[in-house]
């Protein structure tokens, strides 16, 4: 069988042991909450301010995850997102914002693993998928509605229609998941310096949250695709 998700060239040469996960399941569910998950998001947020909760702003920043985030990141001149999501949760007691339930499950493991992920309707995503670079010609709308050019270097994942997320702008408007989404791709985009067995667990996480809201779904694909291999 061949992969879901393929590598370019470009994306091997560029970054070398960066790697991209791939989760597609079927049967799953895309309702407005789910009890059964709110459980498991509260479970979530006080073992994260358990783990988090001593250590300081500046601690953070040696977490060897977000580390490598923040190098990615700062070529771009940003910061990492899910990094000020994990404050927010830990030193200000927020909770995991509530939003469609099969987002939350990808929202939670995100937070959990601290490994940036987008989730689209595997219905939506026209033909072949794969990781790239980015020329600086590329655009897409963004699940803000903002139209955005990608910027040079920058790494995305497109389909035979177009972008279907890039990091730094995030996912694409017209594969989101909507209460309608039968079938579900999360993809993870981790840097080099992200282990095989990290990204691994990561979307297993994302598999059992899916499970709790829909029981009956089932996994089609769960990849694991490295730069240095070129398909």
């Amino acid at each position: 069988m061949d992969p879901l998700l393929s590598p370019s060239e470009a994306w091997a040469a560029t970054y070398p042991g960066a790697l991209v996960g791939v989760l597609a399941m079927r049967g799953a569910l895309s309702p407005e909450s789910s009890p059964e998950l709110d459980i498991r998001k509260q479970d979530q947020e006080r073992s994260l301010r358990s783990d988090f909760g001593s250590q300081s702003r500046e601690d953070l920043k040696s977490h060897p995850v977000l580390r490598a985030y923040a190098s990615y990141y700062k070529r771009f001149g940003k910061t990492y997102h899910v990094h000020l999501q994990l404050e927010s949760v830990v030193f200000k007691g927020k909770p995991i914002p509530r939003v469609a339930a099969l987002v939350e499950a990808m929202f939670m493991a995100e937070l959990k693993n601290l490994l940036l992920t987008a989730g689209h309707d595997l219905d939506a995503v026209r033909g072949r998928v794969s990781v790239d670079v980015a020329a600086g010609t590329e655009g897409y709308l963004t699940i803000g509605g903002e139209e955005r050019s990608l910027k040079p270097g920058d790494m995305y994942i497109r389909d035979e229609e177009g972008v279907l997320s890039s990091v730094i702008y995030g996912p694409a408007s017209r594969a989101r998941i909507t209460p309608s989404t039968k079938r579900v791709l999360f993809t993870v985009y981790a840097p080099p310096g992200i282990a095989d067995d990290r990204l691994r667990a990561h979307l297993h996480d994302i598999k059992d949250n899916v499970l709790t809201i829909a029981p009956q779904a089932e996994v089609e694909r769960l990849e694991i695709v490295a730069a240095n291999v070129v398909g």
